[in-house]
């Protein structure tokens, strides 16, 4: 039987970044041979990544670029919050929004086939995959490509927001940044909150009304008129916009004033914004530990 060195081991991992344990059991299975065992690698990681890519990434991270007037936002995410300290996916989030802002993809399928390191972002998303153990996907990113200037805030790794503003001071875009990091406006102005958005509210609100009407009525007193009760869903609905808006937001550095009125004593005047939140509109996997030992156990007796 072929001894298997720790040096060995050492080779073949330098040569495949592959895992230790991964690379020993190749080397084993290879009989000691370093090019068969290579090639049992590449078929066990390409298997890796196959089954790996049916499980929810949920967790992961935001990652931003900006050289001069263009700039990118991408969101790479993966399974655990673990994975998103590791160094290689960090690296990896980071190369992918210097290629959106450099070579402009015009979709996440065409940036998984832009070239990366003599492969593919593809194929280099795969191989990560297999080196780690954890699926990983490239959701979303937004390009921005502007006369006007352009900023980033970025709240850990877990939310991103890129700014694009016309002024002097560039204090102003990042402060601007960090407040909607912070405040997570819909929109820049009340008239571009999404129609969808007000629905749900002005429904809400209405149920509300509906709800107190009836409580009124089982108490012996006189519900609302249709008008007023009109004017409260309304009223609601106003108020709503004004919390979702950026531009009619208090300030998160002096709530005295609004961002419009901050914007305006400081002649800045804010074009756009994008925030993207780690995994925000994604269902994740609710973990039942103790049903997951039971059935490991009960697999275990079947064996």
């Amino acid at each position: 039987m072929t001894v298997i060195t720790a040096a060995m081991v050492g080779e073949l991992r330098a040569k495949t970044d592959a895992p230790m344990m991964e690379c020993k059991k190749a080397l084993t299975e290879a009989g000691g041979d370093p090019v068969k065992a290579e090639e049992i690698l590449r078929v066990k990681l390409g298997s890796k990544a196959s089954k790996a890519a049916s499980r929810i990434t949920a967790e992961g991270v935001v990652a931003t670029y900006i050289s001069g007037g263009v700039g990118a936002l991408v969101e790479v995410n993966c399974e655990t919050d673990f994975v998103t300290k590791n160094d290689d996916f960090l690296t990896l989030a980071n190369t992918i929004a210097k290629l959106i802002a450099e070579k402009n993809p015009a979709d996440v399928a065409a940036l998984s086939a832009l070239p990366l390191d003599g492969k593919t972002v593809e194929e280099v998303r795969s191989a990560l995959v297999g080196k780690i153990g954890e699926n990983m996907s490239i959701r979303r990113f937004k390009r921005i490509e502007t006369g006007a200037k352009l900023t980033s805030y970025l709240h850990g790794t877990r939310i991103g927001v890129m700014v694009e503003f016309d002024g002097s001071d560039e204090q102003v875009g990042k402060d601007v940044a960090m407040h909607i990091a912070a405040m997570k406006p819909v929109s820049l102005s009340a008239d571009q909150v999404p129609a969808e958005l007000i629905e749900k509210e002005r429904s809400v609100a209405s149920l509300k009304a509906a709800e107190d009407a009836a409580k009124a009525q089982a108490e012996g007193k006189t519900p609302q008129s249709a008008e007023i009760v009109a004017k409260r869903v309304d009223g609601s609905v106003q108020k709503y916009l004004k919390e979702v808006s950026l531009f009619n937001q208090p300030f998160v550095k002096n709530d005295k004033q609004s961002v419009e009125q901050m914007l305006k004593a400081a002649n800045t005047t804010v074009k756009s914004f994008t925030m993207y939140i780690v995994g925000e509109g994604i269902e994740k996997k609710q973990d039942d530990f103790a049903a997951e030992v039971a059935a490991q156990v009960a697999a275990a007796k079947q064996g």
